[in-house]
């Protein structure tokens, strides 16, 4: 029985930790999907796509029963598999009872998930997991027992999507730190990659870039405590994410884990005997979605493989050799769908799903009531939708995570200061430093050139007019020496601008500096920064912030000023 009582139990209060947060409509972002946009205005109008959307996160609740009656994976065997992982990554009490908590046949999970960064990699995984977190702690409050579980997704080979992070140095400029390309194996998951001694150096570069502050011992010794010689990279991903995140009883997942490779058998040979209808129907769907006016986020061909086969070290793709046969790029040797899947049955090891059977079997391992996930996993959730029909499995729903930019107080007065918005900075660096020359450092030259070109093309117009009724040819080639005219002054302006910029240095400074923090490299802060950037100035109350700042009833982007 779901409760509907404590209502408060989803509210957030950012408030109350003394935080300002303004919200900020996605169509006002640049570079947002049309169905990702349409899929916040309306969910419940795309069910062709999403057949479980919600319009509201509370209404998962509903779901609870069809998840468990479809649960079929032994939970205690689950469970044992959980608790032996994260007592070996000196994982929290308090995750560690969420998992005592998921044994029980009543409980459900609220599910996001990413690849295994350095250091967690950029800020969206850290507000992936807090999404999971608030609506597990949510559902609770109304009576539904649930627990959030954070899925690394360690099987992906994408090393050079993984192995570098991204800080704002203690001189306000955008720097990097970057894991050794010796540490992978080419076309090997990154959840194999083992750390060696050049993690200490790694280690001690992001420690000089950052600001030395009250905070930085505690930086280190998280940093030496998660990220070690000898520890795995996803291991190293969760031992760094369940210290900044277990007190909330956060549970992660690696899926690499031999004991779930085993209970997630039957679905993977499910899902090889079915290849062919499982890719008729995902090019069915990207057909209808582009129809649609929408585009197909995962590319899949009538030949495409749901499973990757992992041979000598590295990951392969299979591909339709011709009819039941399917085999490896480059390879000579065949296989037929019913040897694939007793291979897939008798040793999981050996495979691995691809982007559109993953979620699947990570809602085979758990009893997910919802998951949470970017801009461009709910695009291709439009096309996995098909597969959990075709393997009857229930569709999960799929909630917009937190996103979210923080403006600290250094950054928010000098936004303050120069009458700047967020969304200002997407007009790009010239344009910003233009307006702030123009209204504040240099407004009486501004004014100047605002006086010479209207006199200029007014004297112009009279002079055309004259021609015009002289001769029209001589009119034509007056409009070609304007263009050349406002072209040098607009020119001359801009370098008044950035010679106006070199005299106020400090000014530079501040206008680089927001840029850096709010719009590093012409893209959201969330999907650059990394967490240490923050930690290193504001400890880890940071992460009790950013959770407070967490509104799940918000479908817009979050501006939080600390």
């Amino acid at each position: 029985m779901v409760s509907t009582t404590a209502e408060s139990a989803c509210y957030s209060s950012p408030e109350k930790v003394g935080l300002r947060v303004e919200a900020l409509p996605f169509e006002r972002l640049p570079h947002q999907s049309h169905l990702f946009l349409s899929y916040l205005r309306d969910p419940e109008s795309l069910r062709r796509f999403y057949p479980t959307a919600v319009r509201h996160h509370c209404e998962v609740a509903t779901r609870v029963r069809e998840v468990l009656a479809a649960y079929v994976v032994d939970r205690q065997a689950l469970c044992d598999a959980l608790e032996e992982m994260h007592k070996r990554w000196d994982a929290p009490q308090e995750s560690l009872a969420n998992i005592a908590r998921l044994r029980h046949a009543e409980t459900v999970a609220v599910v996001s998930g990413q690849q295994a960064g350095l250091f967690t990699g950029p800020l969206y995984t850290i507000y992936k997991a807090l999404s999971a977190i608030k609506l597990a702690q949510c559902l609770n409050g109304r009576g539904v027992a649930a627990v959030p579980v954070f899925w690394i997704a360690t099987e992906d080979h994408d090393w050079a999507e993984v192995q570098t992070a991204s800080v704002i140095a203690c001189d306000g400029r955008l720097a990097s730190v970057r894991a050794p390309e010796t540490l992978h194996r080419e076309g090997a998951p990154v959840g194999e990659v083992r750390l060696d001694q050049s993690v200490n150096a790694l280690i001690e570069s992001l420690l000089d870039i950052l600001p030395k502050t009250e905070f930085s011992p505690a930086l280190e010794q998280l940093l030496r405590a998660s990220y070690a010689p000898g520890f795995g990279y996803g291991e190293a991903f969760a031992r760094m994410m369940l210290s900044l995140l277990g007190h909330y009883g956060l549970i992660v997942l690696d899926p690499l884990e031999a004991h779930l490779k085993r209970l997630a058998a039957p679905l993977y040979a499910e899902a090889a005997s079915r290849a062919p209808e499982i890719a008729a129907a995902l090019v069915a769907r990207s057909r209808e979605l582009e129809e649609s006016g929408f585009h197909a986020q995962v590319l899949v061909s009538s030949d495409s493989f749901p499973l990757f086969l992992h041979l000598n070290g590295a990951r392969h793709a299979l591909i339709r050799a011709s009819g039941d046969r399917y085999c490896l790029k480059d390879a000579q040797a065949e296989y037929s769908l019913e040897e694939l899947s007793a291979w897939a049955k008798r040793d999981p090891e050996l495979f691995s799903p691809n982007v559109t059977l993953r979620a699947v079997v990570q809602d085979y391992l758990l009893p997910t009531v919802a998951y949470f996930g970017g801009a461009a996993e709910i695009a291709y959730f439009a096309q996995t939708s098909e597969v959990y029909r075709i393997l009857g499995r229930p569709t999960t729903p799929i909630l917009p995570r937190a996103s979210m930019t923080v403006v600290e107080r250094r950054i928010a007065r000098t936004l303050a200061r120069y009458g700047l918005h967020f969304t200002d900075l997407f007009a790009g660096h010239d344009a910003v430093v233009a307006r702030v020359v123009e209204e504040h450092l240099g407004r009486e030259t501004a004014q100047k050139f605002d006086q010479v070109d209207e006199t200029v093309n007014r004297a112009l117009d009279e002079l055309r007019e004259h021609l015009q009724r002289f001769d029209p040819t001589l009119a034509a080639a007056l409009d070609a020496g304007r263009r050349k005219i406002n072209y040098q002054l607009r020119g001359l302006r801009l370098r008044f601008h950035r010679a106006q910029m070199e005299r106020d240095q400090a000014v530079h400074r501040q206008i680089e500096r927001a840029f850096t923090s709010l719009y590093p490299e012409k893209t959201l802060q969330e999907r650059k920064i990394n967490i240490t950037s923050l930690l290193a100035r504001h400890g880890r109350y940071i992460i009790d912030w950013l959770y407070e700042a967490v509104d799940l009833n918000l479908r817009d982007h979050s501006i939080v000023y600390l």
